[in-house]
């Protein structure tokens, strides 16, 4: 029988063709800090010695398909968070979202991520 290790998640890495622009947006959009940036990569975290964070790194290829993870958020309004994000140029995915209790959006570089209705009781 094996034991279980101790694993502390770090961070998410983000593939991206510009990662310092979409890290400040991903900054800005959760309210979250800059910990380290450079020319080429960004990490952010929501506090300085607060984990997970996102780290951008570079990636030469652009994206072509829907992302195989992306990041569910349940605001207290949705609405609101909706046009939020939208006013920070996040844009609608072209999804059919009748009846649905979230909202997908993309990211400045398409990345998919949504925003979730109010938890029912």
């Amino acid at each position: 029988m094996l034991r279980p290790v101790a694993l502390q998640w770090e961070q998410i890495i983000v593939d991206s063709a510009d990662p310092v622009t979409l890290g400040r947006w991903w900054a800005e959009a959760l309210g979250w800090v800059v910990v380290d940036e450079s020319e080429e990569i960004i990490e952010i975290r929501p506090e300085p010695d607060q984990m997970p964070g996102l780290l951008f790194v570079p990636v030469p290829e652009g994206k072509t398909s829907k992302n195989r993870l992306h990041p569910d958020f349940r605001p207290d309004d949705q609405e609101a968070e909706v046009a939020r994000l939208l006013s920070l140029g996040a844009r609608r995915a072209d999804t059919a979202q009748d009846e649905q209790h979230w909202v997908t959006l993309l990211d400045p570089e398409g990345n998919e991520f949504c925003v979730l209705s109010e938890r029912k009781s």
